[in-house]
């Protein structure tokens, strides 16, 4: 805490939070508890405190100085995520190696550890592309290889195709469904749109801007639409257009241009407007500049989406997009 200038009554305050504390271990078996001897804490945060999570990231804030000369680190509470990019199959390889090395080295010196059995390497390529045959092993343990895996609730695959996420939350949408059909008789069509909104809502709108222009996702509108149906008591062939405006819920794809135009006028700062790459005074000045790209899967992606959507808003709109609160 002292090299981050944490000095005085703060630093005896937090202190005095984390020292002289004890813990034990209660076992329970066969209805009989067994009780461990209280040992004094020399490490670590309290669990399932306020103050421990903020405690922890400042604990790790120097990691990724450790791998970001050969890495783009990516940090979410104790998940660490390191990617690598190479063209060349042995310095792929070389740079992996000697990032585990380094963030080992660091987990060592700062008394953590590297869990391997939860280490996994993702290769992303494109359809057209050559998955490299690599074999990772750190200390006689080969790290596994997957074809998919979760990361902040959503399941990325190699191909960044997002069929394997969407499928996973086909299951979920369709209970929802299943809770609104058995409710429905007994519910009021307000008390039906809190439950929408609350479970099936709060899972389509989940990472949306990653996932939303696939072209799986025409599986989830179409359990949107029959969530529309049953919430508006409408027969399995009646048209729902305009029953989406009336219940005031967007339908998938204006889900996601709303989530995708919000998301950029959040981060402004990670897009170059028109007029800072060149001084020519054209129409399109006030847009977004758009890169050169021509990897579909890049494309399809949330950087590139988000400039084509918010340089075809009208111009007043994009006027709102420094004030966040006035353009949502």
């Amino acid at each position: 805490m002292y090299q981050y200038v944490i000095t005085g009554k703060g630093l005896k305050l937090i202190t005095s939070y984390l020292q002289d504390r004890n813990q034990r271990v209660i076992i329970s078996s066969r209805s009989k508890l067994y009780y461990s001897e209280w040992e004094s804490i020399k490490q670590g945060v309290p669990q399932g405190s306020v103050l421990g999570p903020l405690l922890f990231l400042i604990y790790i804030n120097d990691l990724p100085q450790t791998i970001n000369s050969l890495a783009d680190p990516v940090l979410f509470a104790d998940d660490t995520s390191m990617i690598v990019k190479s063209t060349e199959p042995w310095e792929f390889l070389h740079s992996i190696q000697r990032n585990i090395i380094n963030a080992d080295r660091w987990f060592k010196s700062n008394s953590l550890l590297l869990n391997m059995d939860k280490t996994h390497l993702l290769q992303f390529y494109t359809k057209i592309g050559q998955i490299m045959d690599l074999e990772v092993c750190y200390e006689n343990k080969q790290i596994t290889t997957v074809n998919t895996i979760k990361f902040l609730g959503l399941i990325i695959d190699s191909t960044l195709s997002w069929k394997q996420h969407i499928d996973s939350i086909i299951s979920k949408l369709n209970r929802a469904c299943f809770a609104i059909r058995q409710v429905k008789p007994y519910m009021a069509l307000e008390a039906l749109k809190t439950i929408y909104f609350s479970y099936f809502h709060s899972i389509v709108t989940h990472g949306i801007i990653f996932w939303g222009n696939s072209v799986h996702s025409q599986y989830i509108f179409k359990i949107q639409k029959r969530m529309i149906r049953l919430i508006a008591n409408l027969g399995v062939r009646d048209s729902c257009r305009c029953v989406f405006k009336e219940l005031g819920i967007l339908a998938l794809y204006s889900q996601y241009l709303y989530s995708l135009l919000m998301f950029v006028a959040k981060n402004r700062d990670l897009f170059q407007a028109s007029t800072d790459v060149h001084s020519f005074g054209t129409r399109y000045k006030n847009d977004l500049h758009l890169p050169s790209a021509k990897l579909k899967v890049f494309q399809r992606g949330t950087f590139y989406s988000g400039i084509i959507a918010y340089n075809h808003l009208p111009r007043n709109t994009k006027d709102l997009s420094y004030d966040v609160k006035r353009f949502k």
